[in-house]
């Protein structure tokens, strides 16, 4: 069934609507594929250095990923981790209001489970800022790296962020019937091979 949304032609018709507004309907799909850039970015870089430590077996400091190789000083501080993690979650809040019913849910499963992710960035941060060290450690350390250590930690995170992206996406790109009829924005593939199949 191919569902026909008056609001969205409204949007289009109406060039002057704000920069946020527009992010969550007429650009929703282009600034999706570029968060989603940004997101995929990160996890290479997660994976090589998992690779780097876990198969290449190369020590838990000389393990940076792919920019680490080329700028160690850059990931050696916690500004960069802590500015990625903002990005996300300001990434995650500024596109939430372009997703709507089941997809809106698993988007804000990922909000919540990324701010959470910042916050232990921002541990990281304030300790990296002022030389002094929680837990007892000689290095920033965050909560999870009291029981997990850091790259182990990082990729959990990650995954716990990017499977209810998923989620949310798919069901963003495949909505029901009930949540396609509320989308401001063009994301959702037509569905009209699908009910004609039916």
């Amino acid at each position: 069934m191919s569902v026909s949304n008056p609001h969205i032609q409204q949007i289009a018709e109406h060039p002057s609507a704000g920069f946020y507004e527009s992010l969550n309907t007429r650009w929703h799909k282009v600034a999706l594929q570029a968060f989603l850039a940004i997101v995929l970015f990160h996890w290479l870089e997660h994976i090589v250095q998992a690779y780097q430590f876990f198969v290449l077996h190369w020590s838990r400091p000389m393990s940076m990923g792919l920019l680490g190789m080329y700028y160690p000083w850059l990931m050696k501080t916690e500004v960069l981790h802590y500015g990625f993690a903002l990005v996300m979650l300001i990434g995650l809040w500024v596109l939430r209001k372009g997703f709507t019913g089941t997809s809106y849910k698993w988007w804000m499963v990922a909000f919540w489970i990324q701010f959470w992710h910042h916050f232990e960035h921002f541990i990281l941060f304030y300790q990296a800022q002022t030389h002094r060290f929680w837990f007892g450690g000689a290095v920033p350390t965050s909560i999870g790296q009291i029981w997990i250590p850091r790259i182990e930690l990082h990729l959990i995170y990650n995954a716990l962020v990017f499977i209810p992206m998923v989620v949310a996406m798919y069901y963003h790109v495949y909505p029901s019937a009930r949540d396609a009829v509320k989308a401001t924005c063009t994301c959702a593939h037509d569905r009209a091979p699908f009910s004609a199949a039916a």
